[in-house]
């Protein structure tokens, strides 16, 4: 008895995990493959904490049509289990989101959104598959346990390949469509949404136009010099291994994907896709949609390794036929039970819920090392992220636009820069930048700019002839332990336009008022460039505390003569600043305009192996014996390639 007392306080997960693991001890398969089964159950969502306290009463309770529907089914069910027994379980009526049995066709809630897109199958699709965020199932070889409302599902934005399913096709019927969520079987790569194999979209040819007809076709037509037929099929195969091997592209060199590996669990990967007939809406052949894509597949594509059963809004299939020779035998469709309504409610997606917001792009085996780009849809700000080793030393990019002066933020890596820039921002106004680990203490440095005189701009001059006017440029510098507060400078501005150069110190601990020195140009004196005035009319000095170097007047001559040197040298830094963020446009347009892909040097060193292999001995004695004549000159140039070769 309290053995059985433990069998009844069993938890579904814990009979679901049981399940799984029996399956998987029938299939000849490792126990790392095991592990790795488990281990990729987890999910970054825990869907056991949503809300569910809001939902229609639909939700959370079965109609009488509902419960006889599902009494119907459990009928149908034993019988279909004692007919085939070897057949696995029918993906009948898995409980809602609310913990509430529903049978599958009612979870189906044909919906029109009210968006042009979404009167198209395609425009569906690519709703589902870019709107959703895709989650594996919890066992590959079982369908789940639970199936959500479309409703939910849309507001999380998150499923499996079954809510990605039902979602799709409430969609299509909405739109007139005979679309029908198929539970099947499918390779690794689609359950798993692996596109590595696939051709990258913008690298597929366009289709070939059809050639327009000859208006010269039905003109007598001569009898040429007769020719051989075998002569002319061995130049279109000569020419076709020509041809085939001037057509190998850099991809195909650069990108050297292994091919997939054995997959333990083939044939037996459980995957929701739908399928649309042929007829409604005009479709001309009927066609499976993946929804992980939104990619269209013709019923006897390979992927599709079988199909357990269908079903739409008003009935349930299950397929009795051989599913050996995969999804290619052809299907009889009968209606013969009036389904319930939809217990789900009206599906609805506001127009700004279709938005994007924030698109997300990855890259591989780019030459300028770019590696992630950010796009933000409603501000329209692109942030490229690079990896360690750019010539310029970029780390990340911000801008709009790539024309100078718009907007540009621009990370570096710092430690490897001589001055610890690690970040500047510059639009047509401003300039600011920060540092790090700077033995001056410096850790800002911000300038303001005015406005171009437009007499140059009308005469064409260069842009170091019409730069901006330096207004003024704002230190701040971090505290010196070596150094008294009253000597340490916190922050230094210098007004160029107006003359002016400000400086405030650091506080000590009890302090609450900073100390200040400005030196100002002197009113009605003509200024000089190699001239310094100093009295008591251009000199204001603020201290709380007594500083015996600011009392000394000689000190602060001094001072002043520095800081208008210090001044001259910031106006070039400045500068130097301007003419590298230009540079960098220019070097990031170039970049984009010209795309390179980098060839890795094992790579290289594979395939000589590869084709050394093929080449026959004899051949390569007598290449061994040309390059042993070669004189010194032709030698040393062949290193020198060797090592251009391994450096890129």
């Amino acid at each position: 008895m309290e053995a059985l007392e433990e069998e009844e306080v069993q938890t579904p997960e814990d009979a679901i995990s049981l399940t799984i693991s029996d399956s998987l001890d029938n299939l000849d398969i490792s126990e790392a493959e095991k592990q790795a089964f488990f281990e990729s159950d987890e999910s970054d969502f825990d869907w056991s904490s949503i809300d569910t306290s809001h939902l229609p009463s639909s939700y959370k309770t079965n109609s009488w049509q509902e419960e006889k529907l599902l009494q119907l089914a459990d009928h149908f069910f034993r019988q279909y289990t004692h007919l085939c027994p070897d057949r696995k379980p029918l993906f009948l009526h898995p409980v809602n989101e609310c913990g509430v049995q529903k049978f599958v066709s009612t979870t189906v809630r044909p919906t029109l959104l009210p968006y042009p897109d979404m009167y198209y199958w395609s425009g569906c699709a690519s709703f589902v598959c870019d709107y959703l965020i895709m989650e594996p199932l919890k066992c590959p070889i079982t369908p789940p346990s639970s199936l959500y409302s479309p409703t939910t599902i849309l507001k999380y934005q998150r499923g499996n390949c079954f809510d990605f399913a039902v979602l799709l096709c409430s969609l299509l019927i909405g739109a007139g469509y005979d679309a029908y969520c198929v539970h099947g079987y499918a390779t690794l790569e689609m359950c798993s949404l692996d596109q590595t194999q696939e051709l990258c979209p913008r690298l597929r040819k366009p289709p070939e136009v059809p050639e327009e007809e000859d208006p010269n076709k039905y003109r007598i037509k001569y009898p040429l010099e007769p020719q051989s037929k075998f002569e002319l099929q061995q130049k279109a195969k000569e020419k076709g291994t020509e041809s085939a091997q001037e057509e190998e592209t850099e991809e195909e060199v650069v990108m050297e994907v292994e091919k997939p590996k054995r997959d333990p669990l083939h044939g037996l990967r459980v995957h929701a896709w739908v399928l649309v007939l042929s007829g409604k809406r005009k479709v001309p052949e009927t066609f499976f949609i993946n929804p992980f894509t939104g990619n269209p597949h013709s019923t006897t594509d390979e992927c599709f390794l079988g199909i357990e059963s269908i079903w739409n809004h008003r009935n349930y299939w299950v397929n009795m036929q051989d599913c050996r020779r995969g999804c290619k035998e052809k299907e009889e469709i009968d209606m013969s039970f009036e389904m319930p309504l939809s217990w789900v409610a009206r599906i609805k997606v506001s127009c700004r819920g279709t938005e994007e917001l924030e698109v997300k792009e990855w890259f591989k085996h780019r030459e300028d090392l770019l590696y992630m780009r950010e796009v933000n849809k409603q501000t329209q700000l692109i942030t490229d992220h690079f990896r360690p080793g750019h010539p310029l030393l970029l780390k990340a990019h911000s801008y709009t636009s790539l024309e100078p002066e718009t907007g540009h933020t621009v990370e570096f890596y710092h430690t490897a820069r001589v001055d610890g820039l690690w970040k500047r921002f510059e639009n047509a106004t401003e300039m600011t930048e920060y540092f790090v680990g700077r033995e001056d203490f410096l850790h800002m440095r911000h300038t303001e700019f005015g406005e171009r005189e437009k007499k140059m701009e009308k005469a064409g001059g260069t842009a170091e002839a019409n730069s901006r006017p330096i207004v003024q440029i704002k230190e701040y510098f971090h505290r010196n332990p070596e150094k008294p507060a009253d000597e340490d400078i916190e922050e230094r501005i210098f007004m160029v336009i107006d003359d002016i150069i400000q400086l405030t110190y650091h506080l000590e601990l009890d302090d609450t008022i900073a100390s200040q020195v400005v030196f100002c140009r002197v009113i009605g004196r003509e200024k000089k460039e190699d001239e310094i005035f100093l009295s008591r009319e251009n000199t204001v000095k603020y201290q709380p505390w007594s500083s015996e170097k600011h009392k000394n007047m000689l000190h602060l001559y001094n001072l002043l003569w520095q800081l208008r040197a210090e001044q001259k040298d910031l106006k070039q830094q400045v500068r130097d600043s301007e003419a590298e963020m230009l540079n960098i446009l220019m070097v990031r347009e170039d970049e984009e305009a010209n795309i390179k892909l980098s060839v890795s040097i094992y790579s290289t060193a594979k395939r000589e192996q590869e084709h050394e292999a093929t080449v026959p001995e004899e051949e390569q004695k007598s290449s061994l014996e040309k390059e042993s004549q070669h004189t010194g000159g032709e030698a040393e140039s062949l290193t020198h390639g060797t090592t251009t070769t391994s450096t890129m």
